[in-house]
């Protein structure tokens, strides 16, 4: 009796298996023959009443369909699995030799876009753009710019320094000493660029950034045309009126120095992760030319003098367009990029 009704079971369940249309029948199929409450295990329920002699061929038989009932399940449901994978590769194929699928128009990099602005007003106001390499001499940076090997304001900058000597600049104020050395005075410059620094990364800190150095070279140049060319770049770039504070700074080619900072567009003023929740923002560094840099350069300081500024155009535009992570800016992503 029980092995008539284990090989019906095992045809049953076969042809069940063989007439599955989806992986959902073929489990269904299955759950039914050989799951925990299924017909085998019902039928196993009554080896117990079996004599002792009948058991174990009762046994081998019961593991005979067992086996062979997993085994095809196995085998269609392997056929499914692939199935549905060859499916999907031939709906999500795509012919990388096609042409694209209409024209995506692009746009400017919102840093390229402040910087054409940048640029655009100085020129107005009778300023050159200058440009310099990228990997700068130790003299460049540091030497001509007044700040030695022994002095303590290397320490401020965290420097990516190459085998041959040469170095990441690590702000565009190079761009300086290569523009008064050549054009020599009267002079008026911007030079915007990429620098380099080795800093720990975070909201508001990244290894690559942008910077645009400004330097005005001329007779009685006095700390009232520096503030004079602050204010007019500051009320062009965000076209309305800013909070900005004027503190003693220190920058060895500069004397004296002034740290110009904004109060924070993020938050205003509140704090946040960009201003380090001081409500302020460091945008402009600045001072009148040390006469040691004008010195080095082959400018007489007793009779010509100057104003210098450095600015972050990295942060100048997470100002301007609110962006609260620094990180944004380089990520390469498109959904962010799109939106400027």
């Amino acid at each position: 009796m029980l092995d008539s009704r284990l090989e019906e079971l095992r045809r049953a369940t076969l042809a069940a298996f063989a007439s599955a249309s989806s992986g959902q029948d073929l489990e269904a199929a299955r759950v039914e023959a050989l799951g925990r409450k299924g017909t085998l295990a019902q039928i196993s329920k009554e080896f117990g009443k079996l004599a002792p002699e009948e058991r174990a061929r009762f046994g081998k038989l019961l593991n005979s369909v067992k086996q062979d009932l997993e085994s095809e399940y196995e085998k269609k449901n392997r056929w499914f699995e692939e199935a549905q994978l060859a499916e999907r590769l031939a709906n999500e194929w795509i012919d990388v030799t096609l042409p694209a699928p209409g024209v995506r128009p692009g746009s400017l990099h919102p840093i390229t876009q402040l910087q054409d602005e940048i640029e655009d007003l100085f020129t107005s106001l009778g300023f050159a753009v200058l440009d310099g390499p990228e990997v700068e001499t130790e003299e460049h940076n540091f030497d001509a710019l007044n700040i030695p090997p022994t002095h303590p304001a290397r320490d401020m900058q965290d420097t990516f320094w190459l085998s041959n000597g040469h170095l990441l600049r690590t702000h565009t104020s190079p761009v300086q000493v290569r523009g008064m050395r050549k054009l020599g005075p009267p002079l008026r410059m911007i030079a915007p660029g990429r620098v380099f620094r080795n800093e720990e990364v975070d909201a508001s800190h990244e290894h690559t950034f942008y910077q645009l150095e400004g330097m005005m070279i001329d007779r009685d140049v006095s700390v009232a045309n520096l503030i004079y060319f602050m204010k007019t770049l500051l009320s062009s770039i965000f076209k309305r009126d800013v909070t900005v504070r004027l503190r003693p700074g220190y920058f060895p080619f500069v004397e004296p120095g002034f740290e110009l900072d904004i109060q924070c567009l993020i938050c205003s003023g509140a704090g946040c992760p960009v201003c380090k929740q001081s409500g302020w923002v460091e945008l402009l560094p600045c001072g009148l030319v040390h006469p040691n840099v004008l010195r080095m350069s082959g400018i007489d300081p007793d009779e010509w003098g100057g104003f210098a500024f450095g600015l972050g155009l990295t942060r100048l535009a997470m100002m301007r367009y609110g962006i609260d992570d620094i990180r944004q800016l380089q990520s390469g992503d498109l959904r962010f990029l799109n939106q400027f």
